[in-house]
């Protein structure tokens, strides 16, 4: 794993960054909160272990930060502060794991590896198809036929209602759930406004439509040889 230590003792940040790189891992290390959540917002580590008191940001505030930006990140925070509320409150934070210092590093490392199982399985999870539309929940990204789809944030949210329910009818209701606010007034025909931006971007230039009209229900997108009984073949 490529793995970001955030501690600011030096001799604390040595043993702990010597003894992941000697398992194998990869680890850059650095000495405030600030540093730590730029880097860690860069997307390209596996797993987070910091120190709850940090200079420039604590550890806490750090994790909650991170949290508004990216909730899967493995997080495993180090303190010497050890009673069970301080515990609870970091796990409320977003913390994963919390590992009470002095720690024996055996412990440590085996905890990092189960998060590094855990989030794995998580970005396995994360990756939905449909025929040849490939949607990525984690980075949100779509590929349709191995080429990149650039969708708003309300076509993905409306993308994603419809593959997480492939070869089911999704009503208006549950899209508009899926990707407006509870407290949203709809107006108009909205839902099936931004369908048809969505399908435009989907569909069109490919040799198969996949996002189809169910009339008097809503949408649905199924794979091209699921489509035979199928009455509608696109239109809005």
């Amino acid at each position: 794993m490529r793995i970001l230590v955030a501690e600011d003792d030096d001799r604390t940040a040595n043993y702990l960054v010597r003894g992941l790189i000697e398992s194998g891992h990869i680890v850059d290390r650095v000495a405030d909160g600030e540093t730590a959540l730029a880097m860690a917002l860069e997307g390209i580590y596996e797993a987070l272990v910091l120190d709850r008191m940090l200079p420039a940001m604590d550890g806490l505030t750090l994790v909650r930060r991170l949290r508004e930006h990216d909730p899967r990140l493995p997080v495993l925070m180090l303190s010497a502060v050890a009673s069970t509320a301080d515990r609870v409150e970091g796990m409320r934070a977003g913390c994963d794991d919390y590992l009470t210092k002095p720690y024996v590093f055996v412990e440590l490392l085996a905890r990092l590896e189960a998060l590094g199982r855990r989030a794995d399985r998580s970005r396995r999870l994360a990756v939905l198809r449909v025929g040849d539309l490939e949607l990525d929940t984690v980075s949100r990204t779509v590929l349709r036929a191995g080429r990149p789809v650039t969708l708003q944030r309300r076509e993905f949210l409306l993308l994603e209602q419809l593959v997480r329910h492939a070869g089911q009818v999704v009503t208006r209701s549950m899209l508009l759930e899926a990707a407006w606010d509870y407290d949203f007034e709809a107006r108009g025909n909205i839902v099936d406004m931004h369908i048809h931006r969505l399908r435009k971007k989907i569909d069109e230039g490919f040799s198969y439509p996949l996002i189809r009209t169910v009339p008097g229900a809503g949408y649905m997108i199924r794979e091209p040889d699921d489509t035979a009984e199928q009455p509608d073949q696109g239109a809005d």
